[in-house]
C-alpha cells in the first residue's frame, strides 16, 4: 500500500468524504498530484470539483493556483457547489489561490491554452449516462483545448476491471440514477477515449489502493452511511471482482 505523506495529516475522514465524491478522498488528490508532477505556482483547472476539498488540498499542499469548476447544486442542501468551494477555501486559508466558477465541460468559455494542468476525478464518468460516449469525448476535447501545449491532464475515475460483469453483481450496479454498469469503463477503453481526444497518454493503470479506497468510501461517505443497502452493499457483493478505480495521465502535444 502506498504511503500518503501529505494527506495523512488530515484525519477526519467523515468530514473529508462529506466534501468530495467517490472513493479516495485526499489520498486520491495526493496520488494524482504526485503522478502528474504538479509544481508550485502553476495554473490548475479542477473539473467537477464538487465541494472543493481536493481543490483546497492541492492549493495548500502543492502551491498551485486552482480554478475549481462545477455546474451542479449540492444534493444535501441544494446550494450551488461553488458556494461550498468558497467556504472550503476560507477554512483552508487558500481563498487567494482557489477560484470557484459555476460551469462545466464542454462549455467552459475559457481561452485556449489557459492551464498548465487539468485535474478531474470522479466526475466525467457520469457524463456517459447523460450524454453518451460522444458527450464524454466532447468533455475530453474541451479539456485538451484549454490545456497549454506540454501541459498534463490527470483523469481519475471509478472504473471496472477488464473482466465480464459477474451475473450476481449485475442487479446491484443497475441503479436508477447513474448506474455503475453504464458509467464505468475499463482502463483500456478510457485510455482509448483520451487518445481519441488528441492527448498523448503517458501512463494508464488501476490505482494500487483502489479496493481500500472503495471500502473507506463505504465507511465514511454520508450517503453510504445513510443508505448502507446501496453502494456499501454493492461493494460487499462485488468483493473486488469487478469494481476498481483507474487513472490516465496524458500530455497535450
Amino acid at each position: 500500500m502506498q504511503t500518503y505523506d501529505r494527506s495523512a495529516k488530515y484525519t477526519d475522514l467523515d468530514k473529508i468524504y462529506a466534501h468530495c465524491s467517490g472513493p479516495g478522498g485526499l489520498k486520491l488528490a495526493e496520488f494524482m498530484a504526485e503522478a502528474m508532477g504538479i509544481r508550485p505556482n502553476a495554473r490548475l483547472l479542477d473539473v467537477g470539483a464538487n465541494r472543493g476539498i481536493q481543490s483546497c488540498f492541492l492549493a495548500r499542499e502543492f502551491g498551485v493556483f486552482v480554478v475549481a469548476i462545477d455546474p451542479w447544486d449540492d444534493r444535501m442542501d441544494e446550494r450551488p457547489m461553488v458556494e461550498h468551494i468558497l467556504e472550503q477555501a476560507a477554512e483552508w486559508n487558500v481563498s487567494d489561490t482557489v477560484l470557484a466558477i459555476q460551469m462545466g465541460v464542454p462549455d467552459t468559455k475559457f481561452a485556449a491554452e489557459s492551464f498548465d494542468y487539468v485535474y478531474s476525478t470522479t466526475a466525467l464518468e457520469m457524463v456517459r449516462t447523460m450524454r453518451g460516449e460522444n458527450g464524454y469525448l466532447a468533455c475530453l476535447r474541451e479539456i485538451h483545448r484549454v490545456l497549454r501545449p506540454g501541459g498534463v491532464f490527470g483523469l481519475g475515475e471509478p472504473m471496472h476491471l477488464d473482466v465480464p460483469l459477474p451475473p450476481d453483481l449485475e442487479p446491484f450496479v443497475s441503479q436508477d440514477e447513474y448506474p455503475w454498469k453504464e458509467c464505468f469503463r475499463d482502463i483500456h477503453e478510457t485510455r482509448a477515449a483520451v487518445e481519441q481526444a488528441g492527448f498523448d497518454v503517458i501512463e494508464a493503470d488501476y490505482v494500487p489502493d483502489a479496493r481500500e479506497w472503495w471500502l473507506e468510501y463505504a465507511r465514511h461517505d454520508p450517503f453510504c452511511r445513510e443508505k448502507p443497502e446501496d453502494d456499501p452493499r454493492t461493494l460487499e457483493v462485488d468483493d473486488g471482482r469487478w469494481t476498481s478505480f483507474g487513472y490516465v495521465l496524458a500530455r497535450r502535444g
